[in-house]
């Protein structure tokens, strides 16, 4: 270690002018996965050694909190994050019907991107959007009493705009 950089991380300045922000103290490590995270849109390995060497923890320790919290991720997100709500209100209301539609119109499965990196999906526990069930978003927005030609129409709107 030089200078207090990880001679076998990836060297990032933007990664470096995050942590430098913070005491290294362990009891910032969820603000810095936080602002790691909206930075490369997920936590890559690198970014984890780099913070473990930083704040004097293992790596065991970071990836244990990157994994215990369901707001972190370890994978890049797609361009568009699709995230279906499979809260009992948006369940009962037939919110598996709209993942599974989902899941065939991208071909792939929650937890992964597309080749393209255009769309992922992620499965949600509650959005707060109950009234609105069944629910699902993309990159936030809220698109609720969904139904599967919903689905559609919206995949195919922002198909369109990729094209």
């Amino acid at each position: 270690m030089e200078n207090g950089k990880c001679e076998n991380c990836k060297k990032d300045e933007e990664l470096e002018k995050i942590l430098w922000q913070y005491k290294q103290d362990k009891d910032n490590l969820i603000q810095i996965l936080n602002e790691v995270q909206e930075h490369y849109g997920y936590i890559p390995t690198p970014a984890q050694m780099r913070i473990a060497e930083y704040l004097g923890i293992t790596l065991a320790e970071v990836y244990g909190v990157i994994t215990f919290y369901s707001r972190f991720t370890l994978k890049p997100k797609g361009k568009y994050n699709i995230a279906v709500c499979l809260g009992t209100a948006c369940y009962v209301k037939g919110s598996e019907k709209i993942l599974e539609r989902v899941k065939e119109r991208l071909k792939i499965n929650p937890g992964e991107t597309t080749p393209d990196g255009k769309f992922s999906i992620e499965e949600t526990r509650c959005i707060g959007a109950c009234g609105l069930a069944p629910v699902f978003t993309i990159n936030g927005e809220v698109y609720g009493k969904a139904t599967v030609q919903k689905v559609d129409q919206v995949l195919d709107e922002y198909m369109k705009l990729e094209k």
